[in-house]
């Protein structure tokens, strides 16, 4: 079986640090890949990438050890299984409010008699071996994502489905339903004590709990908080920033040049 990054490193007390992938590009995820991270996640639900480019993306990048996870469109088990048999070492399902949908989520992605995967890995199998499908069910991770009222309101009965391995805090929409502004990175005390509340439940269940950020010294202080994962920036908000910098920068320089040569 391929190494699951994310697996070994929890196995020692780590907490990984992931980027988000979100432009539909193998080279981008490629270049990503050879950056260091811990993890990457390929975004189907709200990046530009359909099924296709997504393989691509997870060739890419899993010609480096980079654990390689997926968030997909949504609870439904036709993309969960395409993207598993694909390759993708873990799923993060968005918008999963009930024990219900979590049960729904394990029997999309889980094999029997755990859950109700159909078979037909293809590529999983290929860069893992013949062991894949004896080894898939205690291999991939599958996260769902908490992020509504209702779902803080069942995050307990959630995370004691078994076969769900912890879960993904989204604060865009986190916020957004508890009646802020959707945005990461929260400071507001009501939200901070939401988010500890689910990372705490977490713990108390064994299990992983990872969390959306943007900053980087916010995703440090995140891991020293607890939790297990950090996402700190996305590709296209790096290329964005970068490139804004970069022209900024080059500006201001002709800017002093122009207002030294005026006097």
């Amino acid at each position: 079986m391929r190494t699951n990054r994310l697996r070994d490193l929890w196995s020692k007390g780590g907490g990984a640090v992931n980027g988000w992938l979100g432009i539909p590009s193998s080279a981008t995820a490629e270049f990503m890949a050879n950056a260091g991270w811990d993890s990457l996640t390929i975004d189907m639900q709200h990046g530009l990438v359909d099924y296709q480019t997504m393989v691509g993306m997870l060739q890419a990048v899993q010609s480096t050890d980079t654990c390689a996870t997926v968030r997909v469109p949504w609870n439904e088990q036709g993309i969960i299984g395409k993207v598993l048999d694909a390759g993708a070492q873990g799923i993060i399902c968005p918008m999963v409010n009930t024990p219900e949908e979590a049960e729904a989520l394990v029997r999309s992605a889980r094999y029997p008699p755990m859950g109700e995967r159909s078979f037909g890995p293809l590529r999983a199998a290929m860069i893992n071996g013949p062991n894949y499908p004896a080894q898939a069910n205690q291999d991939v991770i599958v996260w769902p994502m908490i992020e509504t009222r209702v779902a803080v309101a069942n995050v307990d009965a959630i995370l004691s489905v078994d076969g769900i391995d912890g879960c993904y805090i989204g604060p865009a929409d986190l916020g957004l339903t508890h009646g802020f502004v959707p945005k990461g990175d929260r400071d507001e005390p009501e939200l901070l004590e939401i988010i500890a509340r689910i990372r705490e439940s977490a713990k108390s269940h064994g299990k992983t709990v990872g969390i959306h950020c943007q900053a980087p010294a916010y995703g440090r202080r995140m891991i020293e908080d607890g939790f297990d994962l950090v996402t700190i920036a996305a590709d296209m908000a790096i290329l964005m920033n970068a490139a804004k910098a970069a022209v900024s920068e080059t500006r201001d320089g002709i800017e002093s040049k122009t207002s030294a040569g005026l006097y």
